[in-house]
């Protein structure tokens, strides 16, 4: 959902980590079991709000902008998570597509840096990063509008459509 008080909605297709056991300050080899399953995520980010300031909080938080599943696929039916292959589009046009296994950061080595500031437990999500593509770094940019369609397909998890509206005014 677009926010009344916003203008740019982008698009990050995700993968997210479910994680199946607590996990506190451990290392990146010791966390490779920590995935219970895997999901698909649509980052919405309200660019507007999130480059208010070097704090992306905003940005990242309006109600309604981000969308999960539409379920949750186990670890063991998946295999190599860093084998998968993220691909989103935007009314059936590829916007973003590239494996897992180029991400900045591995789901280890993520898991392992959160767990160092904060304690993770069985059933957090830990959602990774995003493929090159996104509408606020295309020429010119991309935002997403009313009756907009963004599908994130994740290979051996599923497709997450959500339908882009507006954030009613009424009240």
């Amino acid at each position: 959902m677009i926010p009344s008080v916003a203008r740019n909605l982008d698009f990050e297709g995700e993968l997210a980590a479910v994680l199946g056991r607590d996990v506190h300050r451990e290392d990146t080899a010791s966390v490779r079991d920590a995935v219970a399953a895997w999901a698909c995520y649509d980052d919405g980010s309200v660019r507007d709000w999130q480059f208010h300031s070097s704090q992306w909080f905003p940005g990242k938080n309006f109600p309604g902008t981000g969308g999960f599943g539409p379920w949750i696929v186990t670890a063991d039916e998946v295999g190599d998570g860093s084998a998968l292959e993220l691909t989103t589009r935007v009314n059936g046009q590829v916007m973003q597509s590239a494996p897992v296994k180029d991400l900045i950061f591995d789901v280890p080595t993520l898991i392992s840096y959160v767990s160092q500031f904060t304690p993770l437990h069985a059933g957090d999500l830990l959602i990774t990063g995003t493929p090159g593509g996104v509408g606020a770094f295309r020429e010119p940019p991309r935002w997403l509008k009313p009756g907009d369609v963004v599908e994130v397909e994740i290979s051996r998890v599923g497709i997450l459509r959500n339908p882009v509206t507006a954030e009613s005014t009424a009240s």
